[in-house]
């Protein structure tokens, strides 16, 4: 399905320009005249609309207007100013009011294609994926696109979390996890070109082979997991030093095809990946143990050359099909 983007300006001439601008990007093109038709049709294609290109100057509402209104029917729409009146002030309310993008006329239309894949593709993933892969996407934003993609899930979850929530105020167990598990954790999945999922509680998500993919995705999900085992390991030995207690994680990985792309509702969407790797993911990280990281069979059979690892006993799992065999990740050759 095309992202739909609504252009809104009250000059014809200026309309046909950007039509003639974005006619062969992948955008399902809406045009209005004002800002009140902007809002209805915002209102009509709610699900559809995901950018809106608005002119600054014109009769009755403005474009700030225009898109503080579409923002409050839509949270998640990509705002981008255009206007022939670049002034320090209207660049001030444009920041005041979260616009993500601010373009002056006459526009180049290079500079404005290039301009809101940009921004939708920064609002939508700059917290979750490396600058790199950033890059790639900016390259080609149809990588964003719900598809079919092989890519290996990482999962973590710190072991024995309800007793240290219960030792901690509320105050201190966000310190500690901002300072001791997500950030340090979410930085050794970004340099190795992972994307973050997502945090469920104290579990993390990461998602290695999309949107991007790489020739080895299954090993950098190894390596990472690897990297944040002895990550732990430092901190655990530091927090057991300054406080008496700990930091213990688990972690599993597991490699196949998924669905990916960007879901939810207009109120909240994120970049994730659904399918029986991801269920698989799950069930091995509950069953990793304190240091342990655990891999599918597709997982080893895709970085044995780069690893050690020990076969498990074969087993069955809740929502998984047939007996799966596991490996233990030893160490990295």
């Amino acid at each position: 399905m095309l992202e739909g983007l609504l252009i809104v300006d009250d000059e014809e001439g200026v309309r046909r320009s950007l039509r003639r601008a974005l006619e062969r990007e992948p955008y399902l093109l809406y045009l209005a005249e004002n800002g009140q038709q902007a809002v209805e049709m915002a209102k009509e294609h709610l699900l559809e609309i995901g950018i809106v290109v608005a002119d600054l100057k014109m009769p009755g509402m403005d474009g700030l207007e225009t898109l503080s209104e579409i923002h409050r029917l839509n949270p998640e729409v990509t705002r981008i100013m255009l206007t022939g009146y670049a002034t320090m002030e209207v660049a001030i309310q444009a920041i005041n009011e979260g616009i993500d993008g601010f373009m002056t006329k006459p526009f180049n239309n290079l500079e404005l294609r290039a301009k809101i894949r940009e921004c939708f593709i920064k609002r939508r993933l700059k917290q979750f994926v490396s600058a790199q892969i950033l890059g790639e996407i900016e390259k080609d934003p149809t990588q964003l696109r719900p598809r079919k993609q092989e890519v290996s899930i990482l999962m973590t979850d710190i072991r024995g979390f309800s007793s240290l929530a219960d030792r901690l105020e509320p105050q201190e167990l966000a310190q500690f996890l901002d300072t001791y598990y997500f950030n340090p954790l979410g930085d050794i999945i970004f340099r190795k070109n992972g994307t973050l999922d997502k945090h469920i509680g104290d579990s993390i998500m990461a998602i290695f082979g999309a949107p991007v993919s790489f020739p080895n995705d299954a090993l950098r999900a190894v390596e990472a997991a690897w990297e944040i085992r002895q990550k732990v390991e430092q901190i655990d030995e530091e927090l057991q030093r300054s406080h008496g207690w700990g930091l213990a994680v688990g972690m599993a990985i597991s490699t196949g095809e998924v669905v990916t792309g960007i879901f939810g509702s207009r109120r909240k969407k994120e970049y994730t990946a659904y399918g029986s790797p991801v269920i698989l993911a799950a069930r091995l990280e509950r069953m990793a143990r304190k240091g342990q990281i655990l891999i599918s069979e597709r997982t080893y059979q895709e970085s044995l050359h780069r690893i050690v690892a020990e076969a498990l006993p074969s087993m069955e799992l809740k929502g998984i099909a047939g007996c799966n065999p596991v490996y233990m990740v030893l160490g990295l050759r």
